[in-house]
């Protein structure tokens, strides 16, 4: 019988598995509402344009709406108070579709890490933050917590009414970083602490 032995290679169960991905990205809102209102705007101002210039062409008078305003526009300045207000409005309106055309929007939903390229996954920002409150109540010495979640900033507001504030605050760092670093967060936001005594009464 022969004495070679062969050697099983032990691979680590991590081994072989890609890193987990930032998926930096936000969710893009699909902004129902305002798509609506300004389709049926459109639509509406359009019918009513098309109809009229239909009108005309048939030989019959243009409505009264349209002969009036057409006046009113030849007849008023640039410098008219009602047409620089008109002018303000069509601008802002404007920035407003192309800021909700450009910007992702769902604010209240951050992303989350992910391994697959075609799988996305978010995190509402009132359940991440019930998440890290629920968490940081289990802190010895915590009475009350009060947590704001932001995209880029978690600040905790805490009421310990027994130990040592600093301690507290220590406890409340370390237990919440860890709670952060369980959400998987793309971007993990930056944590604020801030532990005070509770109001005397009388």
């Amino acid at each position: 019988m022969s004495g070679a032995t062969e050697t099983v290679p032990v691979l680590n169960e991590d081994e072989g598995k890609a890193p987990p991905r930032a998926a930096g990205r936000r969710f893009w809102s699909v902004r129902r509402i305002p798509a609506a209102v300004l389709a049926a705007v459109v639509l509406a101002g359009a019918g009513l344009l098309l109809y009229d210039i239909a009108a005309v062409r048939a030989d019959r008078g243009a409505m009264s709406w349209r002969r009036s305003l057409a006046e009113d526009l030849g007849t008023r300045t640039t410098d008219n108070a009602w047409a620089l207000a008109g002018a303000a409005l069509a601008v802002l309106l404007g920035v407003w579709l192309l800021i909700l055309a450009l910007t992702p929007g769902l604010r209240a939903v951050l992303p989350m890490r992910h391994q697959h390229p075609d799988l996305r996954a978010g995190l509402d920002r009132d359940a991440a933050a019930l998440a890290l409150r629920d968490r940081a109540m289990e802190v010895s010495g915590v009475q009350s917590v009060r947590v704001r979640m932001r995209r880029s900033k978690v600040a905790v507001r805490a009421v310990s009414h027994f130990r040592e504030l600093d301690d507290v605050r220590h406890d409340l760092e370390t237990v919440l970083a860890g709670g952060i670093d369980e959400l998987g967060l793309a971007h993990p936001p930056r944590l604020t602490v801030r532990v005070a005594r509770p109001p005397r009464k009388g």
